[in-house]
């Protein structure tokens, strides 16, 4: 019995045990959040969205470069599933100390320049920017002379180097195919996964989180899924529905033999509502304001970076001389703006509910948020009643 004990809390430390369990969410804890969610409460939730992950957690005790301990992996989202196409899109720059390739193609073009999002650690942004090329082009081409199926793949980043062998590159091509190849709709992990395998959120561990919200329109329901992976904040700033719970939990402070002081946040918003690019930018902007009402006012060092998407796209004449938009007015997108600022508020949230403590290289530890601590300063607040 004490074998198994000593094991159990192995695997729990390393993140491992955990894959296998069900996804702790915060409604689960009585948490209340304003707006409808979708079915699964996800990105996935917009129809024809997939996401896939690879989750890479191997080794423990001093980092040495190139062997490990690694603490990372690759997020995609496949906006219209495994289907190729240029959907509209937007995105906008809360803080720019990080990096999503594509944007410019996506601000001049004001669309998807590709299938699939990838979302990784600072390093592996090149390797998953080139699988996720190869892969489309090997899905989707017609092997012309003049072929554009690689496409300039949209890739962003958190920084997980300290707690994972960041210069040890360990994503690799096939982990990307991998997590591509296995998309999915439905029900979705959160937490210690993919690209948010090694984050910390807050001061607690973070990584990845999702959230939807369905939405009405003269009569038209609509969604609007988030997904995010959160690599940001102070302990001080955390706010959960309003509470401050980040200065009510001061113990439990992450373990670092090189502390870090801030982190980033990269989120991407899925829509089935017709929205012109222009407007899906300004979706993007209001990620912003769901970032603050978790606590955090961004920092210097994070780089807070947001792409939006709607899987309706325009439609061409035969010539393609003439694109042809149906849209909803910029005067009826209130309701968008809200559910996305609600979603990037529970996504987040979510991130921090389901992520499990994690040692990393050097005996870096990142803690979970202790569920019923939380509650219960809830509760003091009454958020949550008895």
């Amino acid at each position: 019995m004490k074998t198994t004990l000593i094991l159990l809390s192995f695997f729990l430390c390393q993140g491992l045990y955990s894959q296998d369990q069900p996804t702790k969410r915060a409604r689960d804890l009585g948490i209340p959040f304003e707006g409808t969610p979708g079915k699964y409460n996800n990105i996935t939730d917009v129809p024809g969205v997939e996401v896939g992950y690879k989750t890479l957690i191997e080794g423990e005790g001093a980092l040495e470069v190139g062997k490990g301990p690694i603490r990372t992996g690759v997020t995609v989202i496949l906006p219209l599933g495994k289907k190729n196409g240029r959907i509209p899109a937007g995105m906008f720059s809360l803080n720019g100390d990080g990096e999503f390739t594509g944007s410019h193609y996506i601000n001049d073009y004001g669309k998807l320049p590709g299938a699939a999002i990838g979302i990784t650690n600072t390093n592996s942004v090149g390797i998953v920017h080139d699988a996720i090329g190869e892969w489309q082009y090997n899905k989707f081409s017609d092997k012309r002379m003049e072929d554009f199926t690689f496409g300039l793949p949209v890739v962003g980043e958190t920084w997980d180097g300290g707690f994972n062998d960041v210069y040890g590159f360990h994503v690799k091509k096939e982990h990307v195919f991998e997590a591509l190849d296995s998309a999915k709709s439905g029900v979705i992990e959160e937490g210690n996964v993919g690209g948010g395998t090694g984050m910390w959120l807050y001061g607690f561990k973070g990584g990845t989180g999702t959230s939807s919200r369905v939405i009405t329109i003269d009569s038209i329901s609509y969604t609007v899924g988030v997904l995010a992976q959160t690599n940001f904040g102070d302990r001080d700033e955390l706010l959960v529905a309003g509470v401050p719970v980040g200065k009510e939990i001061q113990d439990l402070q992450p373990i670092f033999k090189d502390p870090r002081s801030d982190g980033s946040l990269i989120v991407v918003v899925a829509t089935d509502a017709p929205l012109l690019p222009n407007y899906l930018k300004q979706v993007a902007k209001m990620v912003s304001l769901g970032m603050a009402r978790t606590g955090s006012a961004s920092g210097n060092g994070s780089g807070d970076i947001f792409l939006a998407f709607s899987t309706i796209s325009p439609t061409y004449n035969d010539n393609y001389t003439e694109i042809n938009w149906k849209v909803i007015p910029k005067w009826k997108l209130d309701p968008i703006y809200r559910a996305t600022v609600y979603a990037t508020e529970e996504a987040i949230i979510n991130a921090l509910v389901a992520a499990e403590t994690m040692k990393g290289a050097n005996d870096n530890m990142m803690y979970e948020c202790p569920e019923e601590r939380l509650i219960e300063i809830l509760k003091k607040y009454n958020r949550i009643s008895d």
